[in-house]
């Protein structure tokens, strides 16, 4: 849950981070399609049928994605608690945090900074805000706040994807060095002109056009990639705009508690999310967004957990895992 800045700029950014992490919001469901709401077991490696078998009839592109949407959108239903690294690289920067979901919002420390532990007067300004969230009940009121609107926020952005768009046919896919995560169907998608959007959000993801991957065991979102074909515009571009050729990509993994030695339940996680995307706002004044972000070491906390209860485990001394140095993409 890391979050606004640009009339729509930061709607895409602030979207995609906190996106897709697959999180609930209400939405009507689609007629006869699966609620994804029972605990699911790991993607197995092998190739599906569909895969295997040429002459299996073909989906329906645009039915497989209110299938998937409805999969996303009812998340909560069911989902676990997590915590896990957040590695962000912005310019020349790289921050590791650790961070603790909870019923409340999100709970993150500040670990590194560029590789080093970080500066003392950095360290005393991370605790500082911390100990704000703990102590103050209207911190914690617009924390609870910021978070329920990023939810709903995905929600409207999600909800959008089977009128926005026209997608190709799906075409199924084997586990690859390009989509390591599962078996998937990949599909090709661009602006139904049909479409009317009327919302600052709707405007900006309608005007792109890019690629779905969806897993084929589990039909949920595995990877999203977008690129905006044209300008997009506020107020007649004298408030801001977006230029023609920004990007991003959201990549998506399931990660399995097996607690107690179970198979336990399993969630899909955002675990990694570019940023690319230059605009205008107020005449003159340029703003670029050149972001990435990294989350890895996934672990499974209780589900009621407090702010104050995550505050003290993000508190206590663990490994950070094992990352490669993530450079910037410069182009898609």
């Amino acid at each position: 849950m890391y979050k606004r800045r640009l009339i729509g700029f930061c709607c895409v950014a602030a979207v995609l981070v906190f996106s897709l992490a697959g999180q609930a919001a209400s939405a009507e469901a689609p007629p006869a399609v699966k609620s994804g709401n029972a605990p699911q077991k790991p993607a197995k490696p092998a190739v599906s049928s569909a895969e295997a078998n040429p002459t299996t009839p073909q989906l329906d592109s645009q039915f497989l994605v209110r299938e998937v949407v409805y999969n996303e959108l009812h998340d909560h239903d069911s989902h676990g608690y997590w915590r896990y690294w957040v590695e962000s690289h912005s310019g020349n920067e790289t921050v590791l945090k650790q961070a603790i979901e909870t019923p409340r919002g999100q709970v993150a420390r500040l670990e590194a900074s560029n590789g080093r532990p970080p500066a003392q007067e950095a360290r005393e300004e991370d605790d500082r805000r911390l100990h704000r969230l703990l102590t103050s009940p209207s911190e914690q009121a617009q924390h609870f706040k910021d978070y329920q609107d990023d939810e709903h926020r995905i929600g409207r952005i999600l909800a959008l994807l089977p009128g926005a768009f026209l997608f190709e046919l799906p075409q199924p896919q084997a586990r690859s060095s390009e989509m390591p995560e599962c078996p998937c169907y990949h599909m090709r998608f661009h602006p139904n002109p049909d479409y009317p959007a009327h919302s600052i959000e709707a405007r900006i993801f309608h005007a792109m056009a890019g690629d779905l991957w969806v897993s084929v065991d589990n039909k949920r979102l595995v990877r999203l990639d977008g690129k905006l074909q044209d300008n997009v515009d506020f107020g007649f571009g004298i408030l801001g705009r977006l230029y023609k050729d920004g990007w991003f990509r959201l990549e998506r993994t399931h990660v399995v508690s097996t607690a107690n030695g179970g198979v336990g339940y399993g969630d899909w996680k955002t675990q990694r999310l570019e940023v690319h995307m230059t605009g205008r706002a107020m005449l003159f004044k340029t703003i670029s967004r050149e972001t990435s972000e990294i989350r890895s070491g996934f672990a499974p906390v209780p589900p009621g957990l407090s702010l104050q209860q995550a505050a003290a485990l993000v508190h206590q001394s663990v490994n950070a895992p094992d990352t490669q140095p993530v450079a910037l993409a410069t182009a898609r």
